[in-house]
């Protein structure tokens, strides 16, 4: 029997078509044509945090639970996905928001239909609910740190053609709410999307796409509207040797509340690693800029968004998201045991416009520009250990501190963030 594949946070992008044990591909039909796989993913993680948004919040700690199987049935060229979600959150300072509860709801629910196109294409047709994951999820991704992933209703159709996929995507995101069964696909955050990636040579590839991006309620420093946005991106990334590069360009085009948005973002990770050496070190360097407005009142804007990011865009403690940023951000991986690795990273943060506050993850204004000519929003450290006790069994620590720079003093923010992290995972 072939090695289990990798569990993934998608989970429906796994193969166990070579497994036939427990519970994985399990025929239904004395020919074989009607398979059943079922999983299971549960996590704990308790998040403690001292003088939050630089002592302008109260001290948080709470603790996240969610629940999550998933049963994948395949008959033929025919497929159906489903995975329910338990996520219950204790202890939320100001309440639970739609990224800590969820009660219980739906999750991920499609149907697929694969269908051959001679010898190597292969179109998949996909509607239903899903979890979506574009490149390296600097756009579009999974929310997957938090406690409720961002799903997406809607449709797909996706072409595999050897070296080149074409994914095509017209999608709602789901909004959350705290109750059972009451998650449903809003028109208020739409998108569309074509997105191909293209790997001419093993380990090397790019992506070239176009994001159509609709909120019919966007809200920049204090205006409020409705935003149409278009993302022009290019992504390359490969790996050579010791050497990795994973460099993306995002361009953005469109209009809010009758102003033209003009931005842009420059995001990159170059790492080399040393397996040879003791620990395997591995030491990466990220380097991102996203623009902000230059001018308040000008009928343009130039605040980057970036749509539906991953949860953990800078790390563990992340306080401020891709928006109106410089970042420079080095750290160092270790494989102290079988299993078991550590990261430390330092970051710095600067303020790409003077005229633009700074902003969280999902993309709210945390603080506002007002008369500050500062540019340094602060530095953060983090250090983190992960442990794969066992192919399903996971455990992790970090730590986090992020000094308030000068603009965030200007404006009476000068307490330094403290934050604490424990979670175990098992993945079935």
């Amino acid at each position: 029997m072939a090695e289990e594949p990798p569990r993934t946070n998608l989970r429906y992008d796994e193969d166990w078509s070579d497994q036939e044990s427990g519970v994985k591909n399990l025929p239904l039909d004395a020919d074989g044509q009607v398979r059943l796989t079922l999983g299971l993913e549960a996590r704990a993680r308790q998040e403690s945090y001292a003088n939050p948004l630089w002592g302008d919040a109260p001290d948080d700690g709470y603790l996240w639970l969610r629940f999550m199987p998933l049963a994948d049935l395949h008959a033929g060229p025919a497929r159906i996905f489903v995975q329910p979600i338990v996520g219950h959150a204790h202890g939320v300072a100001g309440g639970n928001g739609p990224a800590d509860q969820t009660g219980i709801d739906l999750l991920q629910g499609f149907a697929d239909l694969n269908l051959k196109l001679g010898d190597v294409a292969r179109l998949t047709l996909r509607g239903g609910r899903e979890l979506v994951a574009l490149g390296s999820e600097r756009l579009v991704g999974t929310r997957y740190g938090p406690n409720i992933p961002q799903a997406f209703d809607g449709g797909r159709a996706i072409l595999d053609a050897g070296p080149v996929q074409l994914d095509l995507m017209a999608l709602r995101a789901v909004e959350v709410a705290q109750g059972n069964f009451d998650d449903h696909g809003s028109g208020r955050r739409r998108l569309r999307a074509v997105y191909a990636s293209v790997s001419p040579v093993r380990d090397v590839g790019f992506d070239l796409y176009w994001l159509g991006y609709r909120n019919r309620q966007a809200r920049f420093g204090a205006s409020v509207g409705p935003e149409r946005r278009e993302t022009f991106g290019l992504r390359l990334y490969g790996k050579r040797g010791r050497l990795s590069w994973n460099w993306e360009t995002m361009v953005q085009r469109g209009n809010f509340a009758g102003q033209s948005i003009r931005a842009w973002s420059q995001a990159t990770e170059t790492a080399i690693a040393f397996p040879r050496a003791r620990f395997s070190p591995r030491l990466r360097l990220r380097a991102n800029y996203a623009s902000g407005d230059r001018r308040a009142n000008d009928g343009r804007l130039g605040t980057f968004n970036a749509l539906f990011p991953k949860g953990r865009y800078f790390g563990e403690l992340t306080p401020v998201g891709p928006r109106n940023i410089i970042n420079l951000h080095p750290s160092i991986d270790l494989r102290l045991a079988s299993g078991v690795t550590a990261e430390v990273s330092v970051a710095a943060f600067w303020r790409a416009s003077l005229a633009d506050g700074i902003y969280d993850v999902p993309g709210s204004e945390i603080v506002g520009p007002g008369q500050s000519r500062a540019r340094h929003i602060g530095n953060q450290i983090e250090t983190s250990l992960s442990w794969d006790a066992t192919s399903t069994l996971s455990l992790s620590g970090s730590l986090g501190v992020f000094g308030a720079g000068g603009f965030l003093r200007d404006k009476g923010r000068r307490d330094p963030i403290y934050m604490a992290g424990l979670e175990a995972g098992w993945k079935f």
